[in-house]
């Protein structure tokens, strides 16, 4: 065998090997970065008592095996002036996720890329209470647009 063939070869396996290793390394990260944001993440829920699509939220966090704490209170004007969420951009609940606030009915698309991203935002916001989103019953009619808060002030974070 030639010495050209011989290093040919070797270049060619030693670029194969450390290919399959990023592979297998990106694929292995990703599958623990998304097993790592929902079974180790408790949030808590601040929503009313009586509230049903509330608590179809919490259903559906509990559902991508998040721990969820649901604190009820009668008013949240408290806790939406906390986390300086603008009344435009107020749901019917607020969720506490690590150092964010998840405001309404907000996807899991849109949680998953908060959490795997993790700008320098405030939290995330779905304003009222589309149709079709997370506890909300109904098909989905338009484009749901997730907003991203810092400072109170808001621009778009994704629509779905």
């Amino acid at each position: 065998m030639s010495y050209k063939r011989k290093i040919f070869k070797l270049t060619f396996f030693t670029v194969l090997l450390f290919s399959v290793f990023y592979i297998f390394n990106f694929v292995t990260d990703k599958k623990d970065a998304l097993a790592n944001i929902n079974t180790k993440q408790v949030v808590e829920v601040f929503k009313t008592p009586s509230c049903g699509c509330c608590y179809g939220y919490v259903l559906f966090l509990e559902e991508e095996k998040f721990k969820v704490k649901q604190t009820d209170m009668r008013s949240l004007h408290t806790i939406k002036q906390k986390y300086n969420i603008p009344v435009e951009m107020q749901s019917c609940h607020t969720t506490i996720m690590g150092k964010y606030f998840i405001e309404g009915h907000v996807p899991f698309e849109a949680v998953e890329k908060l959490l795997k991203e993790q700008p320098d935002i405030d939290g995330i916001a779905l304003p009222g209470m589309p149709i079709g989103t997370p506890g909300m019953p109904g098909d989905k009619d338009e484009p749901y647009v997730i907003y991203q808060l810092k400072d109170g002030k808001s621009s778009v974070f994704m629509t779905i």
